[in-house]
């Protein structure tokens, strides 16, 4: 039930696409990220990152459950989920954007993906360089971009503001295949 309800919102979300043949769907994306600190490293990976892609339209949409992030240590979850993100309140991070001067037909290209990113329920318009390839009609998506935390209104204690950094890597990669119903 919980991977059905993300897919069947995005879809919702994306009615406005028309041609079914041009779409493209990547059901497992990752999405990672890693915060350098002093005391402790903070990483964390989502394998469940849900993705459509209009080759028609250039438009893109990503939806991911905060909940699916994997961290080495189960505290590093627990104060992520509960403290930061409180993903009881705002459980999905959303993106909608449009690649600019994307050719569907060209094998590979670097682009850049302008829109709307979610997270933590502040939307916020964001830029990012991606590497686009091609491999006979098929679409992977990767790059990587920083995030700032103050951006997204997470608080931090003061206490605990020299632990966590203030800019966040994020990586990503999507392999997409055609989208069918």
């Amino acid at each position: 039930m919980n991977k059905i309800l993300p897919l069947f919102l995005l879809i919702t979300f994306l009615t406005d696409f028309n041609s079914k043949e041009n779409q493209f769907i990547a059901r497992q994306g990752q999405i990672s990220f890693f915060s350098y600190t002093s005391v402790e490293n903070i990483e964390a990976k989502n394998n469940q990152v849900l993705s459509i892609l209009d080759v028609d339209t250039s438009e893109i949409a990503i939806s991911m459950l905060m909940r699916a992030f994997v961290f080495k240590k189960d505290l590093m979850y627990e104060h992520f989920n509960e403290s930061y993100i409180e993903s009881d309140i705002h459980p999905k991070a959303n993106f909608e954007g449009k690649i600019i001067d994307f050719n569907p037909q060209e094998k590979s290209q670097t682009r850049i993906i302008s829109g709307k990113l979610t997270i933590h329920g502040i939307k916020k318009e964001i830029d990012i360089k991606t590497t686009i390839e091609n491999n006979n009609g098929t679409y992977s998506l990767s790059g990587d971009f920083n995030l700032l935390v103050k951006d997204f209104d997470i608080k931090i204690p003061p206490i605990l503001s020299s632990n966590i950094a203030k800019s966040i890597s994020v990586k990503f990669s999507f392999k997409y295949q055609t989208y069918e119903e």
